[in-house]
């Protein structure tokens, strides 16, 4: 990670001042450095010897974080792993143009480690994350959205890029398909946990570092809602159809009771932890090492972290 820290450094760097600034700026504002780690860590589980991991982990971090600096600006945030959002310090066009620019960065180095392998899975990876946003925009303020859809917005938005980075080390370490078919859906439960966990935390007032109830001021129906919404009374249905419709706080108190009242809590806390048992089955052909069982560590943290 050192060596990740260090490429991520030196490839941030620009002759454009404000460039250098927000880039800097988001990436340091301490992240868990979650995605780079796994792909690390997978590497070495499978027996990787060379150094192109290194090169893999900065770029997926660079897609990350243009993601979140395209992400706060869509959803107009103001806060992010407690502090400040790129956008409200500099502003929305800067954000979304230097995310622009860490999104190019990332192809370049692509191109640089030449296995079209690698590109295939990443350009693919950015087209779903893509793919996902629109479509999570189109959930927004939708009462209606089902659970089955709202878990491919998970898969597509955040679990594919988990999926590829897992994925990318099987590459590396030229891994037969099958394995590297086993990897990958890995880290897409592994995501996949991570995501629902999230939701649970954000009406938990955990520190994750934004304010908690943004997903429900936003009208964004996360399974908590949709889950309430499908077993709550009719009162709490219509309350909690309301609130995604209009977004808002105002009744923030009402809708973390109904969520409590439902179980939906319990629901998607089970549903997390149900992923990351598919996740670890996935390791099953991995050879032993302290790199897998750190890859096991990582599925129970996903789950139990309250942060």
């Amino acid at each position: 990670m050192a060596r990740v820290n260090q490429c991520i450094q030196e490839r941030l760097q620009s002759e454009i001042v404000l460039i250098n600034q927000i880039g800097h700026y988001i990436v340091n504002s301490g992240g868990k450095r979650l995605r780079p780690v796994l792909h690390l860590l997978t590497s070495k589980a499978l027996g990787y010897g060379g150094d192109q991991h290194i090169e893999c982990a900065t770029l997926i971090e660079f897609i990350h974080t243009a993601t979140l600096l395209h992400d706060d600006v869509v959803d107009a945030s103001e806060l992010r792993r407690g502090q400040e959002t790129a956008n409200a310090v500099f502003g929305n066009e800067a954000s979304v143009l230097v995310g622009d620019f860490l999104y190019s960065r990332a192809f370049q180095m692509m191109v640089e480690i030449d296995r079209m392998r690698v590109m295939a899975i990443l350009a693919d990876a950015t087209n779903t994350i893509a793919e996902g946003e629109v479509q999570q925009l189109l959930n927004v303020h939708d009462p209606d959205t089902t659970e089955a859809r709202y878990l491919q917005v998970i898969h597509d938005k955040t679990a594919k890029l988990f999926e590829s980075a897992t994925q990318l080390a099987a590459v590396l370490s030229d891994q037969p398909e099958s394995l590297e078919s086993e990897i990958a859906r890995y880290g897409m439960h592994l995501g996949t946990a991570f995501q629902l966990v999230d939701d649970v935390l954000d009406y938990s007032g955990s520190d994750i570092g934004k304010n908690v109830g943004d997903d429900l001021a936003e009208g964004k129906p996360t399974l908590p809602l949709i889950y309430s919404m499908r077993v709550g009374i009719a009162e709490q249905k219509a309350l909690i159809r309301d609130v995604i419709e209009h977004g808002g706080r105002d009744q923030m108190d009402a809708v973390k009771a109904a969520i409590e009242s439902t179980g939906a809590i319990e629901y998607t806390a089970q549903t997390a932890r149900t992923e990351a048992d598919k996740a670890i089955d996935c390791l099953a052909n991995v050879p032993d090492s302290p790199y897998k069982q750190a890859l096991i560590d990582l599925a129970e943290f996903s789950v139990n972290r309250t942060y």
